[in-house]
């Protein structure tokens, strides 16, 4: 089911989703000073293009301890990036969302959205796990 519903995903939106996010990690990777960002626009452009079976977590409940993008400077980064470029990408979502809540069928797809709308405003420290 979750191979229809990736499939799906990607025919009725997830494509440009995930050329936005992969969008802005160029634009991130442009700079060195943005390569952390650059490196969680392409993990979560990979998650987006893909969701359905997949999970976004935050690393530090994966490792159970702070590194570099879920500690202080991680903070940081998110709070940069929120103010750079995080809130158009919540916003594309956002959007995204309302218009697929309209039928049944795309309530998933939706939800989806939802989840990635929240990734947006801070996608640094996040990794994607695979669901069995």
């Amino acid at each position: 089911m979750k191979t229809l519903g990736n499939i799906l995903w990607f025919l009725c939106g997830g494509l440009w989703s995930g050329l936005l996010w992969y969008l802005a990690g160029v634009l991130m990777a442009l700079s060195i000073v943005g390569l952390p960002w650059a490196r969680a626009c392409f993990l979560l452009g990979r998650f987006t293009l893909w969701p359905f079976g997949r999970e976004l977590v935050d690393r530090r409940q994966l490792t159970g301890r702070d590194d570099l993008g879920t500690g202080t400077l991680g903070l940081v980064g998110n709070i940069l990036w929120f103010v750079l470029i995080g809130w158009t990408l919540a916003v594309s979502h956002l959007v995204s969302a309302l218009a697929c809540a309209v039928t049944i069928i795309g309530i998933p797809f939706a939800v989806q959205h939802l989840k990635l709308a929240v990734a947006s405003l801070c996608p640094i420290g996040k990794e994607v796990l695979e669901r069995p």
